[in-house]
């Protein structure tokens, strides 16, 4: 081999080496780059990821899931509407016993819905407590439970209380309260009222960032519905029917989430299939009967040859067990042949 071909050979050669090792160094600060960017942004999801956590936890809960705060009005000093009836009690615990029944049901019977509480004892909530609560919580509606009052003992009904009509949703919620106490409980319904009708604002509604109703469950200055109220088959059947009309709106509003429950035990309660036959008579039994005070009484004509023409029923059931637990208090009020059957 030539000098003049061996000199070209150690030329290429150089060439090659020098491109090779550019190359490398090349690669190797790619490498360190690609690798650098990518530790930079594991680093800011990560710290992204942390702050969902640790911040914004409901972020991902509660699109799957509603909250609900249900607020038992007054309680500790407060009592409420006083009553003067002897062996009934004062508006405070009759809340607090409605608001109960009503969480049960909420907790017993629906999926995926959380429910909180302003108070489950005989506790004094301030009205500022109450709002600040909710909002704290961001829960989803918020349901005030009262019972109402009047200088008038003949007054009586039910009232579902917003802070303005404008509040669609809160709006959509009261009607379905009423619609429900007039169809589920058999009560005389006064409507869905607002600060308009009051002439002035409720704190609970006012200042409260979600859709938001305060229901007056009946009157306890009328000593009818008093007596209602302070029955334990009275207060379940009120927190039912609200029960049902928090149900059927949520199922609207939350299309996407199932709220079946998946234990067992749990009924849809969407029909109502049972009712308890209290009495049957020869003669009309008027509604002011004594026997029927604390009652609702649905009265049915029958087309029979029987001498008993006449049957009594109370109350609207999704299930037999529901019925059944509703009996023992019928009986208890005196009406000892008193049975369920299938609507």
């Amino acid at each position: 081999m030539n000098r003049i071909r061996l000199r070209r050979y150690v030329q290429e050669w150089n060439q090659i080496s020098t491109f090779q090792y550019w190359k490398a160094i090349c690669n190797t600060k790619k490498r360190k780059t690609i690798r650098g960017n990518f530790e930079s942004m594991r680093n800011i999801l990560f710290v992204l990821f942390s702050f969902l956590l640790i911040s914004g936890g409901n972020v991902f809960s509660q699109s799957n899931r509603v909250v609900v705060m249900i607020d038992a009005g007054h309680g500790g000093k407060d009592v409420g509407h006083e009553t003067s009836i002897s062996g009934h009690q004062d508006e405070k615990h009759l809340n607090l016993k409605i608001a109960k029944f009503l969480g049960n049901y909420i907790e017993k019977y629906l999926g995926n819905v959380k429910v909180i509480y302003t108070r489950t004892n005989d506790s004094s909530v301030s009205l500022d407590d109450r709002v600040t609560k909710a909002n704290s919580a961001k829960v989803d509606y918020f349901l005030s439970i009262h019972c109402n009052g009047n200088n008038s003992k003949n007054v009586r009904g039910t009232e579902s209380h917003v802070h303005s009509m404008s509040a669609t949703k809160s709006v959509s919620l009261a009607k379905m309260i009423e619609k429900q106490f007039s169809s589920r409980a058999g009560r005389h319904s006064r409507g869905v009222k607002d600060k308009n009708d009051l002439k002035h604002s409720l704190q609970v509604l006012k200042f409260t960032e979600m859709t938001s109703v305060l229901v007056e469950c009946g009157f306890v200055t009328n000593t009818r519905e008093a007596n209602y109220l302070n029955s334990t088959y009275g207060q379940e059947i009120i927190a039912s029917a609200i029960f049902r009309a928090f149900r059927g709106f949520i199922t609207k509003q939350h299309p996407k989430i199932s709220f079946k429950k998946s234990s067992s035990n749990a009924s849809s309660a969407s029909s109502i299939d049972y009712t308890i036959q209290i009495a049957s008579s020869k003669e009309w039994i008027d509604d002011e009967d004594a026997r029927f005070k604390s009652l609702s009484v649905k009265r049915i004509k029958l087309n029979t040859t029987s001498a008993y023409k006449y049957i009594y029923l109370v109350g609207n059931y999704g299930t037999k067990a529901e019925a059944n637990t509703a009996l023992s208090g019928i009986k208890r009020k005196g009406f000892k042949d008193a049975f369920v059957k299938k609507k």
